[in-house]
């Protein structure tokens, strides 16, 4: 699937996300989730160690954004969005390519994340960047809906 087919690439700044990013990180992120993160989930997951948080930014509008984990052997990303208006852009490409940046064969060699059964679009969007499925997590969600775990290897 060609992230770019219905609507032109659209060339984005990633960059650190910083606290008055949340706003618009928290409206994408209601607007693409059934069940989405509050403020506080994106806190707490950013306090922690080792977490991350980046953003896309365009024309000074955040139009994606993107939460992962460095962990030892790999990189774990729980939440990754792009704007409704910015989607088919390359927008999600480009924060992906940074993070796929980010690994190493000495030590970081992976990306690994879950996605609902039921989300095709993200199915089709990360198996177009080389993600695979692992296995299915059976009523991995609070509403009993199933979960891919894909991952990308270096």
């Amino acid at each position: 699937m060609d992230e770019t087919t219905d609507k032109q690439r659209m060339e984005c700044h990633v960059r650190w996300m910083i606290r008055r990013d949340m706003p618009e990180v928290l409206a994408i992120e209601t607007e693409s989730f059934e069940f989405p993160w509050l403020e506080e989930d994106f806190l707490r997951y950013l306090r922690a160690r080792n977490s991350v948080g980046i953003v896309a930014e365009h024309d000074d509008r955040v139009t994606g954004f993107m939460v992962y984990e460095l962990c030892k052997t790999q990189i774990h990303v729980p939440n990754f969005a792009v704007a409704q208006d910015f989607r088919r852009r390359s927008v999600g490409t480009q924060m992906v390519n940074k993070l796929i940046s980010k690994l190493s064969t000495q030590h970081r060699t992976r990306i690994t994340l879950k996605i609902r059964e039921t989300n095709l679009v993200a199915n089709e969007f990360f198996t177009s960047l080389g993600f695979r499925v692992l296995f299915l997590l059976k009523n991995h969600y609070c509403d009993s809906q199933n979960a891919y775990s894909m991952q990308y290897t270096l």
